[in-house]
């Protein structure tokens, strides 16, 4: 399946400063210094899962630290606060719906399911689909789930029609273009149900195939455990909850009117760790670039700090239809308020590669 969007260019400077705490108290300053990143998205088919903490500042690379995993390496997510929450892998659009009249796993045929599989679908511009996908603000665990949250008791959970989405795709993709999706993954039906404090996995093909249990323990050094189905194991996909702050990813957003829709070149933040961020926009005609230099600590606005909403950079930070084709939009940045209460300043300077190859963004960012 493919998703061609659009997007980027620009760039600048920076200088080193000091971070101070939440309550405006000196505290001992981040050991971040700033830098110009390169995240390893990995072109235009962006295959990897970019996971950024803007505070763990290595001093030999002069980078912070990135953890890459590839978008497929995961199916689900399982929260590790008190809530028993579930959340599926959007960035390679797997979507879930209930399998009506059915208690047991047995009782799940190909024909009880194939009008579902019709409906259980992302991005194919029906308003309605938008029930087979999470909240895609990602505010869990108050969010909706596509799985309910699982209950105490057995007999209430639900057997679940799963899509695993799309494979990454392995062809070549035109120059300036993306391509999010390859081949279909297939369909798994599930039941999860509560395991003392964790959660008990059952899994199959639709035909019974390929059947897999497994019991996750919470981590609550963690926002989530990670399962992936096809590999039918537990996996390590985020940094520990405190230690990131920003994603690059494959992303499914809705639209209003036409449900999901799948976004490359999407930026999430880490809003269940306690990441936030708010955008400040420069009006005409004050440059974008004067108006990021000058930001300073006494310049942030703590009334505007977005704690509840994962895409508040989103590909809000991109222009796709720039008149001079992929384009940064230049009159904006970011101010990140990171889980430890370190303040940090951040605009993208590119999108492409310097042959125009997309997957490739820059961003450079300062602590405050």
């Amino acid at each position: 399946m493919k998703k061609i969007l659009f997007c980027l260019l620009i760039g600048t400077s920076f200088i080193s400063q000091s971070c101070i705490n939440d309550n405006e108290d000196p505290v001992a300053v981040t050991p971040s210094e700033g830098a110009r990143v390169e995240p390893g998205v990995g072109g235009a088919t962006q295959p990897n899962q970019v996971w950024i903490d803007l505070s763990d500042f290595d001093a030999l690379s002069k980078k912070p630290k990135e953890t890459l995993t590839k978008r497929t390496d995961w199916d689900l997510a399982f929260y590790s606060g008190s809530a028993f929450k579930v959340v599926l892998n959007s960035s390679i659009m797997m979507a879930a719906a209930k399998i009506p009249n059915v208690t047991d796993f047995n009782q799940v045929t190909e024909a009880a399911v194939s009008t579902l599989k019709t409906q259980v679908q992302v991005a194919n511009f029906n308003p309605a689909n938008t029930v087979y996908i999470d909240d895609v603000s990602g505010n869990f665990p108050s969010g909706y789930t596509a799985i309910e949250e699982i209950k105490a008791n057995d007999s209430e959970n639900a057997i679940y029609l799963v899509n695993m989405g799309k494979e990454i795709y392995t062809g070549s993709v035109p120059n300036g273009s993306v391509t999010t999706g390859g081949d279909n993954r297939g369909w798994k039906k599930i039941q999860i149900v509560r395991a003392g404090d964790g959660y008990k996995v059952k899994s199959a093909d639709v035909d019974g195939n390929n059947y897999y249990e497994v019991t996750v323990t919470k981590n609550v050094a963690y926002n989530y455990n990670f399962v992936s189905l096809k590999d039918k194991k537990e996996v390590f996909i985020q940094p520990e909850k405190k230690k990131w702050d920003i994603c690059f990813t494959v992303f499914t957003n809705t639209i209003t009117g036409a449900g999901s829709y799948v976004y490359a070149d999407f930026i999430t933040t880490n809003n269940v760790g306690g990441v936030g961020v708010y955008e400040v926009t420069v009006p005409a005609p004050a440059s974008g670039v004067e108006a990021y230099n000058s930001f300073q600590l006494s310049d942030i606005d703590q009334s505007k700090f977005i704690y509840n909403d994962q895409r508040v950079i989103g590909a809000n930070w991109r222009n796709p239809v720039g008149t001079n084709g992929l384009e940064v939009y230049g009159d904006r940045f970011y101010v990140v308020k990171d889980p430890n209460g370190f303040y940090f300043k951040l605009r993208f300077t590119r999108l492409t590669s310097t042959t125009g190859e997309r997957g490739y963004p820059e961003f450079e960012y300062k602590p405050l």
